[in-house]
């Protein structure tokens, strides 16, 4: 059977450079691909450079790095304050842990990047998506990639690197594991004797057990057992009677008594089932938020992932409507009037996500309102106050659309949005998503959203889906040398 990783024309090859291209494509291959299902389509690159005298050289196969040239090449090629660490690298020896480099804080991406012997200096990239619930799994996700190509670099071999890339791909557990091991040990210290892996597994698989027919509800609060005692109203089992976690059956039957209460919650100590509690949470505990068929993991109370369909995902599961925001500061609004017609609008597509219930809202922008068919009301509604807020999430339940002003007023609800065909339908779609397409093609100052029941938010204008993702194809294992960096940046100029 013919290895895809291994073209026939290049087997055998032995040399240095081969061997050091292979490596970055497997490694920045897999990378992408686990990261992409971590967190949605996701581009990768690498500014690197294998030896201390050679010029650093640039990875970016999906051109993630445009638009930032000035800065990089004020970083890299302006100053020298990135080698600061070079005579500590010269003092390392072969497998010697990776020294990380600093951060560069690069608008819109999440980076992580080391110096060692074997790979004098690597920094990788990826985007920072608007809906993350915490960077910290990912940038754990490229801090392992850049140990791993070191390893690769180090020991020279095809097989290694063949390896990093599947290792990458499987990656999301390991990396919420990283990540909390790395928050424990900063705040609590090295000597922990709570295991997060078991842990890990015992969420997935609660998560994916029905009681009754019903997805499993409630908190389970991982806690050091030094803090347990301090947990309110506390209510102990027996030491010798304490369920154990790996028994997810008999915990997920246990998860019914905090179903129904957002005060109590299981506690754990990450072995067994110690009791009920309530309350606030105590220092340093995971938590396991089950919200039906997903849920949410938070340490010392910040979220850091979410988890379904048997994965850890980094969504938070909630419509950032980063695309309006952008769209809003165009208009001749004031910042004022922006800011609360874009609370108001999430207010709403929030509630419809939270309810499981499609709805979609017309933003229009014209100075004189757009004439929809749909059931008009005497006099607009003021939706700034929260009763007739409430009230209007409630009417984006029937069937229409929401008809919104820029002076949050709601003119009408269930409006029939309707238009000629168009380029870009998409069958695949239910008919409130293609008929809304139709409708902002027929006008140009509006937004329409459309929140489907299964949680996806489409943000369309002019007969165009400003949040359709674009996908690209692979690129090709057969890797030529990546470009120096001064190269690329002048290749930009021109």
């Amino acid at each position: 059977m013919q290895n895809n990783h291994y073209p026939e024309n290049h087997r055998g090859q032995g040399s240095k450079q081969h061997t050091e291209n292979l490596s970055i494509f497997h490694i920045a291959d897999g990378l992408a691909d686990g990261l992409s299902h971590f967190s949605g389509v996701s581009r990768i690159a690498l500014i690197y450079a294998v030896s201390p005298g050679e010029p650093l050289r640039i990875y970016d196969p999906q051109n993630l790095l445009d638009g930032h040239e000035i800065l990089l090449k004020k970083i890299y090629l302006d100053s020298c304050d990135w080698k600061q660490d070079e005579e500590r690298v010269q003092a390392l020896k072969l497998f010697d842990p990776v020294l990380p480099a600093q951060d560069l804080g690069l608008t819109g991406l999440i980076s992580f990047g080391g110096m060692s012997q074997s790979a004098y200096y690597q920094m990788w990239f990826t985007e920072h998506h608007p809906d993350i619930c915490n960077p910290g799994p990912t940038r754990r996700w490229l801090e392992h990639a850049t140990w791993l190509l070191s390893h690769d670099l180090a020991t020279c071999s095809e097989f290694y690197s063949s390896m990093s890339d599947y290792i990458l791909r499987e990656y999301a557990t390991h990396a919420v594991r990283d990540c909390l091991v790395d928050e424990l040990n900063m705040r609590v210290g090295w000597d922990i004797q709570m295991r997060v892996y078991p842990i890990l597994d015992a969420i997935l698989n609660i998560s994916k057990t029905m009681e009754e027919g019903f997805w499993p509800r409630g908190k389970l609060a991982f806690v050091l057992k030094a803090h347990i005692q301090n947990i309110q109203d506390l209510v102990l089992f027996p030491e010798l009677e304490r369920p154990s976690l790996r028994n997810f059956k008999h915990v997920r039957k246990l998860m019914q008594a905090v179903e129904e209460s957002s005060d109590h919650f299981l506690v754990s100590d990450g072995s067994l089932i110690a009791g009920i509690g309530s309350g606030e949470m105590p220092p340093h505990s995971i938590v396991a938020d089950f919200a039906g068929p997903h849920g949410f993991v938070s340490f010392d109370g910040e979220a850091l992932c979410s988890f379904f369909d048997g994965r850890f995902h980094s969504s938070s599961r909630r419509a950032n409507l980063v695309q309006v925001e952008e769209i809003l500061l165009e208009y001749s609004l004031s910042p004022t009037q922006s800011s609360e017609l874009l609370k108001t609008i999430k207010e709403i597509v929030h509630h419809a996500e939270d309810h499981k219930h499609g709805c979609t809202l017309v933003i229009d922008l014209s100075q004189q309102p757009i004439d929809i068919a749909g059931q008009k009301l005497d006099k607009p509604l003021d939706i700034s106050r929260d009763d007739y807020l409430a009230l209007a999430m409630n009417l984006s339940k029937v069937d229409g659309a929401l008809h919104i002003r820029p002076d949050r007023t709601l003119r009408s609800f269930a409006c029939i949005l309707d238009g000629r065909a168009i380029p870009g339908e998409d069958r695949a779609r239910g008919a409130r998503f293609n008929s809304a397409l139709r409708f902002t093609a027929m006008y140009d100052d509006l937004i329409v959203i459309v929140v489907s029941s299964d949680r996806p938010v489409s943000i369309l204008q002019s007969g165009v889906e400003l949040t359709a993702h674009c996908y690209w194809k692979p690129v090709s294992s057969c890797m030529s040398t990546p470009p120096t960096l001064m190269r690329w940046i002048e290749n930009k100029k021109d």
